[in-house]
């Protein structure tokens, strides 16, 4: 089991959109576009996404579905996750050093 910080996420099942308080001190245009892709991604492919950071720092897209989801688009999910990832980069790119240098050396 990988040790993760979760920025954020979003669950199609519950409706509901989450960010970690412990990153309230981000700008709030960059939490603003963490919802608005986390929200539109469950809703276009359903399931639950979360943007987490792993061990070195790196941000990495989780999703995952319940069982019993068979509406759940698991390859549309894989194809938009790597979509956001090339559309994202530089938010993504961002999200890492702003983590390694406020958060990684606080813990």
């Amino acid at each position: 089991m990988r040790n993760t910080t979760v920025l954020c996420g979003a669950n199609a099942y519950e409706k509901k959109y989450y960010i970690n308080p412990d990153f309230s001190n981000l700008p709030q245009t960059v939490k603003d576009e963490l919802q608005i892709f986390c929200v539109l991604f469950t809703e276009e492919v359903g399931g639950i996404l979360s943007v987490e950071f792993d061990e070195d720092g790196s941000l990495i897209l989780m999703t995952e579905a319940m069982e019993d989801d068979v509406y759940y688009d698991e390859i549309g999910a894989g194809l938009k996750i790597k979509e956001l990832q090339n559309e994202k980069r530089e938010l993504f790119e961002s999200l890492e050093l702003f983590y390694k240098v406020f958060h990684q050396k606080a813990e």
